[in-house]
């Protein structure tokens, strides 16, 4: 029996991995300095032990294969073990490839913003088909189990996998989505992030580039039509191209969009071919392109239109992805994962197309490598157009220096020049202590961060409750 151990195994990655290298009969194990819910909790039930703290006397003789996660450096005293002794190690998309991609058909879906919705849309269309596929999210798709999961293992030949641009480990910096052995491959859109190991969106457009340079003739590469950097990827393609979008001149284009409270309809066509109306359970624009990317990968692998007007329909949505986490006191609570600009942006603008009437609180909390970074100061005072009230919560990366460190005052200051109702609350307390205080009844609050934000969503609740 192989035995595996995975070096920061609390990382939802990494833990998936572990769960599906365990799947495999693998005999799986890993090291964590931080064990906590909820990825200790998914570990335990999977029945993969933990080993607490970083520990060189966890690289044991018996070990086949170590897999380093990306967060862990040299210095880590597991690492250094691995390496004075040559025991066999890799990254967690290396993994990956060698583990379940040489004999599938792998579909990669990249791109800055979108790839976890579409690579559970996608994955959930082929389950519905009953073309039974294996999928790998970075989220946790509510239609993959009874409960939600991350994965799936199937038996079918396709691989939904999301393609993460992100590097891969401390040895290896190139992106994830290079080691994914794509047969079809969706670029939705490219613009700058990751600022913490890219320096600037060339840097971002090479590594797109490469993947789209992988798809073999015999594949299929999907752009994003109204992403003008993904649309450029299309002249230089080895494979098939199709472009889908808003954009009239697309291959699959989406028109009449009709928003409602609880979901988004819309017609599509396939190269001028009418298909009729499709309803998803989601809201805004940018889900009906990831709905898009999904019918055109659905279609190339035979699923009919019927089968998968049938299966957007029945899609449950994505953790995390304006999830509605409760209400109290006639207020909505919502959380979302956006920490881009433009996620920022387009989060908000759905919450409007869908409740044209309430009033929308924005509350952001500026926690990735890349929003706490000046670098997106003046896009940031853009993206909350469509909020009525806006609080920015202290910038999560302190120790940053105060040159590269994102501005709250200043851009509040600016979203006030700009007319905008905006304020700088430092303490996630004070925050749930304001809010308690000023939202009404019909009032969307929309809690925005990569991270836990402080619990945030559920001190609101109980501070709302009567």
């Amino acid at each position: 029996m192989t035995r595996v151990h995975l070096i920061g195994i609390c990382g939802t990655a990494m833990a998936t991995l572990a769960a599906m290298l365990k799947r495999k009969g693998m005999a799986v194990r890993g090291s964590d300095e931080h064990v906590y819910p909820p990825m200790s909790t998914f570990l335990e039930r999977e029945g993969i032990p933990i080993l607490s703290g970083y520990n060189a006397a966890h690289i044991t003789t018996d070990l086949d294969l170590v897999i380093v996660g990306n967060a862990i450096s040299r210095g880590n005293p597991e690492v250094e073990e691995v390496l004075d002794r040559k025991i066999r190690y890799c990254s967690l998309p290396e993994a990956v490839r060698e583990h379940f991609l040489w004999g599938a058909r792998s579909i990669v879906i990249a791109g800055t913003h979108g790839k976890t919705t579409t690579t559970a849309l996608a994955g959930w269309l082929l389950t519905h088909a009953g073309l039974d596929p294996s999928v790998l999210v970075g989220g946790i798709a509510a239609n993959l189990g009874g409960q939600g999961a991350s994965y799936r293992l199937g038996h079918g030949r396709d691989f939904v996998i999301e393609g993460d641009e992100y590097d891969s480990a401390f040895f290896d910096k190139t992106a994830k989505f290079l080691k994914y052995l794509p047969d079809i491959a969706v670029v939705a859109n490219i613009e700058f992030d990751h600022a913490d190991i890219y320096e600037d969106l060339e840097a971002v457009r090479l590594a797109f580039r490469r993947l789209a340079n992988l798809v073999p003739r015999n594949g299929l590469l999907l752009l994003g039509a109204d992403s003008p950097d993904a649309a450029a990827l299309g002249p230089a393609a080895r494979s098939r191209v199709e472009t889908f979008g808003l954009a009239g001149g697309a291959d699959w284009f989406a028109y009449d969009l009709d928003s409602t409270a609880d979901a988004i309809a819309f017609r599509a066509r396939h190269r001028g071919e009418a298909l009729g109306i499709f309803t998803l359970a989601m809201a805004g624009e940018h889900n009906v392109k990831n709905a898009l990317a999904a019918m055109a990968i659905a279609t190339e692998v035979g699923v009919s239109p019927d089968t998968m007007r049938e299966g957007l329909r029945a899609f449950s949505g994505v953790k995390r992805r304006l999830e509605t986490v409760g209400s109290a006191r006639g207020v909505t609570v919502l959380d979302d994962f956006a920490h881009h600009p433009t996620a920022v942006r387009e989060t908000l603008a759905a919450v409007r197309a869908s409740h044209p009437g309430a009033r929308i609180w924005a509350i952001f909390e500026p926690r990735s490598a890349s929003s706490c970074r000046r670098v997106f100061q003046e896009a940031f005072a853009a993206s909350f157009a469509a909020a009525d009230e806006v609080v920015i919560a202290q910038v999560y990366r302190a120790e940053l220096p105060p040159d590269e460190r994102l501005s709250p005052e200043r851009l509040v200051n600016d979203l006030v020049s700009a007319g905008r109702k905006a304020r700088f609350v430092p303490d996630v307390g004070r925050i749930v202590d304001l809010l308690a205080r000023e939202v009404g009844e019909g009032d969307i609050v929309v809690a925005m961060s990569n991270g836990g934000f402080g619990g945030i969503h559920a001190r609101l609740l109980a501070a709302l409750q009567p």
